[in-house]
């Protein structure tokens, strides 16, 4: 039987987060740290950094973060919808792709085909003038209410109609500029994906379901049956006797963890990283700061019954009703999320502000930990390119004394 923290570790070690990077960081582990994950969620808020930036530098340490872009612009990566709003690799498009029956019931893809019925000339036409003179991005179009507040809410209209394409299909991202999205004719996208895209591959909705619950698990390391729909947003939901067939294959393994109802699940793939866990030799020594959007971190169903972790992302809520922050960090350390750290990036003055930083209750503030802790937020203020880290609130108030000596000492 796993314990708790056994089966963190494995999970730990599935998604790349067991241990810091024994090296500098290399081109290629970009892609591979995305096909680790099988996607990796993108999202727009940038007050520390670019979510997908984020997460890669949690696994990967100190890296350009243009090796994202230039891998989508060389087709080894390319954008869907899966989870939500996706890099995954090129490998692994065709699963994503077909007739999309298999995304009918996410909202990004109900919004859309509302949105065609109801605007159909003007996405026809939208699409029309991209396959005679090229790819757009939604900025080459002049907004008409230049009285509309910004935000996605208030999307012009030709960017609604292009997220709509994208979702329906039709249009893929071919490349970004300044993060902004270019969008070119999906059949001109996969034409220059690495490894080639094969037209012919059209897997059918059971294998597509086998395949998406198989990539879950072997991402996620260990995970009960109730989790696995979450992460490629699959309907219905998973069950233990759907595993069942996976289980007598082989593909999976069925393992008790301490505390849990149900089986815990494990992919063939992590057969040695299994025994290592169940022997005590998968040791979590990785502190790091994690993205709201990680794996690790978005379903909160998950978080709390591996992590004793309760987070709600707060950069939604009104700032009066916050508890923590707008943008809060969870903060990872040897195993488990020891705290979490409410910070903003000022690129122009090269300041890492930590607005607050908190404490899980029953974590206690010692010099090892707030050795690590400050570590972790020198790396990611470094990366930054905001080396000056400016403290606030801290809690306990006694850690703010050990992060500010620990940054002296580091120099």
């Amino acid at each position: 039987m796993l314990s708790l923290a056994q089966a963190r570790a494995l999970q730990l070690s599935a998604q790349g987060l067991l241990q810091p990077p024994r090296r500098r960081a290399r081109r290629d582990e970009v892609v591979a740290a995305v096909g680790r994950m099988r996607l990796l969620q993108i999202d727009t808020i940038h007050v520390v950094a670019r979510s997908p930036y984020l997460v890669l530098h949690s696994r990967l340490g100190d890296y350009p973060a243009v090796w994202l872009d230039e891998a989508l612009a060389q087709g080894r990566l390319a954008e869907c919808w899966a989870h939500e709003a996706c890099f995954v690799s090129a490998a692994d498009i065709a699963w994503h792709r077909g007739g999309h029956d298999h995304r009918t019931h996410h909202w990004a893809h109900r919004n859309a085909a509302r949105m065609h019925r109801e605007q159909r000339a003007d996405m026809d036409a939208l699409l029309q003038a991209i396959r005679v003179s090229g790819p757009v991005r939604a900025a080459d179009f002049a907004r008409r209410d230049t009285a509309s507040k910004p935000g996605w809410w208030e999307w012009k209209p030709e960017k609604r109609w292009l997220e709509a394409w994208f979702a329906l299909g039709e249009l893929m991202v071919a490349r970004r500029d300044n993060f902004q999205r270019v969008y070119d004719l999906a059949e001109n996208v996969l034409a220059r994906l690495d490894p080639p895209f094969d037209s012919a591959a059209a897997p059918s909705a059971a294998e597509r379901r086998q395949r998406f619950i198989v990539d879950s698990v072997r991402a996620l390391g260990v995970t009960q049956a109730a989790w696995i729909a979450d992460y490629f947003r699959l309907k219905p939901k998973v069950s233990d006797r759907e595993l069942l067939p996976l289980v007598a294959s082989g593909e999976l393994l069925a393992v008790p963890v301490q505390g849990w109802p149900t089986p815990g699940y494990v992919h063939r793939d992590h057969a040695d990283a299994l025994d290592k866990a169940l022997a005590g030799r998968l040791r979590a020594t990785r502190t790091a700061l994690l993205s709201p959007f990680d794996p690790l971190v978005w379903d909160r169903v998950r978080l709390l019954a591996m992590f004793d972790f309760e987070y709600t992302l707060e950069c939604y809520t009104p700032a009066p009703k916050r508890r923590y922050g707008y943008f809060v960090l969870p903060i990872l350390h040897r195993g488990r999320l020891v705290g979490r750290l409410d910070a903003k990036a000022h690129r122009g003055t090269g300041v890492f502000e930590v607005k607050a930083l908190f404490l899980e209750p029953g974590v206690s503030p010692e010099p090892a930990l707030a050795q690590a802790v400050a570590g972790a937020i020198a790396e990611t203020a470094r990366w930054h390119g905001t080396p000056e880290i400016q403290l606030g609130r801290v809690q306990p108030v006694a850690l703010a004394r050990l992060l500010r000596a620990a940054w002296r000492d580091a120099g």
